[in-house]
């Protein structure tokens, strides 16, 4: 297993390769919105009928707007802002995170039962809520519940839906394993979640019940 914990970098994966998977995992959640653009541009400045050129219109507003809210998520969930001491606005990062999963299938529930949340769990229920998307093939309702208990925070994702699916690939990496076919800019961004918990005294799993699949991160230290 690859130790994370404290800072240590997963095991047979150099950070620049971690870098290039992570930055490669980013880039893929900008390109679909992006090249929707870019088709409806095309549409526009073709010939066709003002219902036509009405649609294009449509989806590249609704284009433009994915590709703002993605960049704002992944901005929040990935960059410096994760890493500042103090309390986070858990307004904002719920309307962040609600804008982004507004242009995906599943639907999002908050149940937040503390009064203040650090930077850094901001980020890693952003990143877990990730990893919620990735288990919702098909769509259903990603319910996320955050809890202080005994001075530290737990952090319950339950996904619900038609099909859901935990990838073998998806809990080697949350457990800091490296997949059987090796790490891949598929697979990277659990174990950015890993290592983001890890970092926050937390013990993270995932497990299939009955009602879906429940990610989990556990003990987590209030101030980091």
């Amino acid at each position: 297993m690859a130790d994370t914990r404290d800072g240590l970098k997963p095991m047979n994966l150099d950070p620049a390769r971690f870098a290039a998977f992570l930055a490669a995992r980013l880039c893929h959640d900008i390109v679909s919105p992006a090249a929707t653009m870019s088709l409806s541009l095309e549409m526009l400045d073709s010939p066709g009928s003002p219902e036509e050129k009405a649609h294009s219109e449509r989806t590249l507003r609704e284009g433009a707007q994915s590709v703002a809210a993605t960049l704002q998520f992944l901005r929040y969930a990935f960059g410096s802002m994760g890493l500042q001491p103090g309390t986070a606005d858990v307004h904002q990062f719920r309307k962040l995170t609600d804008d982004y999963v507004r242009f995906q299938k599943p639907s999002i529930e908050w149940d937040i039962g503390t009064t203040e949340l650090g930077f850094g769990h901001a980020r890693l229920v952003m990143n877990l809520v990730m990893v919620a998307l990735t288990c919702l093939v098909r769509g259903g309702v990603i319910h996320v519940r955050v809890r202080e208990e005994g001075g530290v925070k737990n952090v319950v994702l339950t996904c619900k839906g038609d099909r859901v699916i935990l990838k073998e690939d998806v809990a080697r990496a949350l457990a800091g394993d490296e997949p059987e076919g090796g790490w891949r800019p598929e697979n990277i961004q659990p174990l950015f979640a890993k290592m983001t918990s890890d970092n926050l005294g937390g013990t993270l799993t995932a497990r299939v019940t009955q009602d879906g699949v429940v990610l989990m991160a556990t003990g987590l230290k209030s101030q980091i």
